[in-house]
């Protein structure tokens, strides 16, 4: 497994100009773009040891933030159409 952050704009470089349109234009975006932020700092901090959890808040964290990004592609998707 590895520890990279899963950061939106580099998992889809080709949206990163709509990424930052629609944070700039749309508040529900925004702020959905912002708890995935949140969540995958933390994801990426309990999984590199940084701040140590246990493996069923590790899950939850990562089923929080799968559900965040598929909103966030889902938006993104619809923008882009």
């Amino acid at each position: 497994m590895t520890h990279t952050p899963h950061e939106l704009a580099a998992d889809f470089p080709d949206k990163a100009r709509l990424i930052e349109a629609l944070k700039d234009s749309d508040a529900h975006f925004a702020r959905l773009f912002q708890e995935y932020h949140e969540i995958n700092g933390a994801v990426h901090r309990a999984e590199s040891d940084v701040e140590p959890t246990d493996d069923l808040h590790l899950t939850e964290m990562r089923k929080t933030r799968m559900h965040l990004k598929d909103e966030l592609v889902r938006i993104l998707n619809q923008a882009s159409a």
